[in-house]
């Protein structure tokens, strides 16, 4: 899979950066910014080539029969998001999220801090909270449509439980990096320095 990944990044014209951090081995990874549905495809396919463990959340349901014979291959991970606490067995999703790694040596759970493909100045921060509650490093995936390049960053941020210095670490590598869609890509306004 790797080399037919690596091949269709090439006809794309993208260049997978292949020097990765071994924190991405074992880790809550970003995927940012996130404006548009091919940031999955790209980003997906660079995971593959980078040999990355690659694992993200998605309702239950669709790791089910017959939508899990597809989605549990591609690296989908079954949350339960139904509305109660009580239907997820008392639950949050950041302590589900934290029983992954828990059951995994070698993960990295994607998460889309923006939460949405549109236009938010405030991210969503539960995987702050799993990283912290998991003992895992955080890391900074990207894709960059401007340069055509995708990787990992080589920064990496170990939560220390200070989220605010902690995640203006994360908006520093973020800001120099080119969505395909720029209209729709903010920064969380609380973490610019």
């Amino acid at each position: 899979m790797k080399s037919i990944a690596r091949f269709i990044m090439k006809l794309h014209g993208w260049t997978v950066d292949k020097n990765v951090p071994p924190e991405a081995q074992y880790c809550v990874m970003l995927a940012a910014p996130h404006t548009t549905n091919w940031d999955a495809y790209f980003m997906r396919l660079a995971f593959f080539v980078l040999d990355i463990p690659v694992r993200f959340t998605i309702k239950d349901d669709w790791t089910r029969f017959p939508f899990g014979l597809i989605v549990k291959p591609l690296g989908g991970l079954g949350i339960n998001r139904r509305a109660s606490s009580k239907e997820r067995g008392g639950k949050s999703y950041v302590e589900q999220m934290i029983e992954f790694f828990q059951k995994n040596e070698r993960i990295a759970v994607v998460v889309t801090p923006e939460g949405t493909r549109d236009r938010n100045d405030k991210w969503k921060t539960g995987f702050y909270y799993t990283a912290l509650g998991a003992q895992v490093p955080i890391t900074f995936g990207y894709l960059d449509y401007k340069l055509k390049r995708a990787g990992v960053s080589s920064t990496v941020l170990h939560p220390t439980g200070n989220k605010e210095e902690d995640l203006k670490l994360m908006i520093d590598f973020y800001r120099t990096i080119h969505p395909k869609y720029p209209e729709n890509f903010a920064l969380d306004t609380r973490y610019v320095r």
